[in-house]
């Protein structure tokens, strides 16, 4: 099952994906499948003018990152891989949806793309096993986890360099089936690839994720865990379109922009 929200010029509705030929339908639902289970209204619009994806999900509390969780993307950028995951946060406020505009901070003149597998919790989520985990799991989205690379670089930390606005494009649907433990996390930037990695290779898995995650936080329905990104990473500018696809879930794809 996919799951996604739109909107035709109303409010923001939540829909089932139907394929359909080379057509694309998006059955209504009524309320948010995230605290109700999802029943259709009977009403079905197409995939097209005047439709536009948003955000599968706006994280009520928290986006939960990781750091360094492939061994090739460690090394490009100059470090090992830590011992344990290595986590911060990007504010609900940096999630944005398919092709809404990444738009370039005036404090930065580096910024990256990273492809990542995106994990959504279903439910109150709190020291689970990792042999648990996947009970807690809603579905899975991709993820850009955009980055100020000067900033992170002299920060310190990492709240400017990865939770600025538009920092965060999830989309372009929640996949309930996906299995994530061997999918390919790619990215083009105007059409030339970039990152072909798999999920078989990330350090710490997902299961390990969410049980680690939650160890040390309550993770709430809606929030997101981004499970880190595959070598490959590079910079992005005004004018560029950034794709990030994860086999079997999608593509998303966001234009990039710098307010004159």
């Amino acid at each position: 099952m996919r799951i996604a929200r739109f909107t035709n010029g109303d409010d923001p509705r939540f829909a089932l994906v139907q394929q359909e030929g080379d057509k694309t339908f998006l059955a209504v639902l009524g309320g948010d499948p995230l605290y109700m289970p999802a029943m259709p209204t009977g009403e079905r619009v197409e995939l097209g003018d005047g439709v536009r994806l948003l955000a599968p999900v706006i994280p009520r509390s928290k986006v939960v990152a990781v750091g360094k969780n492939y061994v090739d993307h460690a090394k490009e950028m100059g470090g090992e891989v830590p011992p344990s995951p290595l986590l911060f946060f990007k504010p609900n406020t940096s999630v944005v949806g398919p092709d809404d505009p990444i738009v370039l901070p005036d404090f930065t003149q580096e910024v990256s793309y990273e492809a990542e597998l995106a994990v959504v919790i279903s439910k109150v989520c709190k020291d689970v096993t990792p042999e648990r985990a996947s009970s807690y799991i809603l579905g899975y989205t991709v993820a850009n986890d955009v980055t100020a690379r000067d900033a992170q670089r002299t920060d310190g930390q990492w709240a400017r360099a990865k939770g600025f606005d538009t920092s965060c494009p999830l989309g372009p649907w929640i996949d309930t089936d996906l299995n994530p433990e061997d999918v390919g996390v790619r990215s083009r930037v105007n059409g030339e690839p970039r990152q072909d990695g798999r999920t078989r290779d990330m350090v710490f898995d997902v299961p390990f994720l969410v049980s680690y995650i939650s160890e040390a936080m309550t993770l709430l329905p809606g929030d997101v865990i981004l499970t880190g990104t595959p070598a490959g990473v590079g910079r992005i500018d005004h004018g560029d379109r950034v794709e990030c696809e994860v086999e079997g879930l999608g593509v998303l794809a966001n234009p990039v922009m710098r307010r004159r």
